[in-house]
């Protein structure tokens, strides 16, 4: 079994991207492939680079708020940190993570009407002793960046890291935000119950056919076709389907969350479209009513030294005022990815119930004087 990618698997990688990954026929047909040689290489590349065929949901068309939070822990407590901050179930995204310091990395999606309790729950876990520092990045959509062969030397089938050319191509990029990254004007409710049921199983696989999503939710495939061509296409709830994948050796390679901070608007312009076709590029988002972008980053390790210099050379000149960053524990069990969260939409609204969170956070610190915490969820 080959160990890298070659020229077909990245062509598929971005057919899948640009025509949706429901649309595999269409994709070996742009190809002129067989559609059962996309089907085993995908097969395949989901074996060799955990390759994941996924969908972002613009929870911004769901009334939601998302917020980045690195969160260091107080010594000793790491494990409970991430316990405590899985009691608050709007989270989507969760890892430990280590380097700058021990702690939490994770994505939350909040109603708009609750930031402000949500940011009490973190201060009730800084207030416990558990954590000693919370950073809170209050986002926009954190957009998804799939693979490309920029970068990808087709002779050779390996991956190319021109950090110098990056830095020149930095300062002749568009100094606009593309549109996902800039404030919204407004958060909507744009779905009901059917939609966010729809959404819930698009997000674990976005292949899943409407007639399997119609027999789990108990109703017609008709109902779910028309929720999905009217609601959840014409209302813009998908940011875009998702072809997750880790195409470096594992075992040398590491995931990072960055924050970036620039002076100017025009300067994180420039910045995030530089990251929107490369290949240690996850996904990047913008801090609300700041100049600072956020993004999830994936690099071979002797790469990753070779990137933070590119990044202080940017400092030296003046682009970039600052950046931090934190590797992920991908170790099993110290991390967790969760869909919307479905359970907590009810009778046309969210549920946001703050005192629960509260009284959960002090019942699982509490136990810690009698036994050993259990994993939550």
């Amino acid at each position: 079994m080959r160990n890298k990618l070659d020229i077909i698997d990245v062509k598929i990688l971005e057919g899948l991207a640009k025509y949706g990954p429901r649309n595999i026929t269409k994709v070996a047909k742009k190809l002129d492939i067989p559609r059962g040689t996309v089907l085993s290489r995908i097969k395949r590349m989901s074996s060799s680079f955990y390759l994941r065929l996924l969908t972002n949901v613009y929870h911004t068309n769901l009334d939601m708020r998302k917020v980045v939070v690195f969160a260091k822990a107080t010594l000793g407590q790491e494990d409970l940190l991430f316990n405590c901050m899985k009691v608050n179930q709007f989270y989507i995204y969760i890892s430990r993570c280590y380097g700058m310091f021990e702690g939490c990395v994770a994505v939350y999606v909040v109603p708009k009407g609750h930031t402000k309790k949500f940011e009490h729950f973190l201060l009730e876990i800084r207030k416990l002793g558990v954590a000693k520092d919370i950073k809170i990045f209050w986002s926009t959509c954190l957009s998804t960046v799939n693979l490309t062969r920029n970068w990808f030397d087709s002779v050779s089938e390996t991956w190319m890291f021109p950090w110098d050319k990056w830095l020149e191509e930095i300062s002749s990029k568009e100094n606009e935000l593309p549109d996902r990254l800039k404030d919204p004007e407004s958060f909507t409710l744009k779905a009901d119950e059917t939609d966010l049921f729809i959404l819930k199983e698009l997000e674990k696989n976005a292949t899943i056919s409407l007639t399997a999503i119609a027999k789990k939710f108990g109703t017609t495939l008709q109902n779910i076709r028309y929720h999905y061509e009217n609601h959840v296409i014409k209302h813009g709830l998908i940011e875009a389907f998702q072809i997750a994948i880790l195409p470096f050796e594992r075992t040398t390679s590491n995931m990072l969350f960055f924050a970036f901070r620039f002076d100017s608007k025009e300067k994180t312009g420039k910045f995030a479209r530089s990251l929107l076709d490369k290949p240690f590029a996850n996904m990047v988002g913008k801090v609300l009513d700041e100049n600072v972008l956020v993004a999830q980053v994936y690099l071979p390790r002797v790469e990753f030294r070779n990137f933070v210099d590119a990044l202080s050379k940017l400092v030296r000149e003046g682009f970039l005022q600052s950046y931090e960053y934190v590797l992920q524990d991908l170790r099993s069990g110290k991390w967790s990815r969760e869909t919307i969260p479905y359970e907590f939409f009810r009778n046309g609204s969210w549920v946001y119930d703050h005192g629960e969170h509260v009284r959960s956070l002090h019942d699982l610190v509490n136990r810690l004087a009698y036994h050993e915490v259990k994993p939550v969820r």
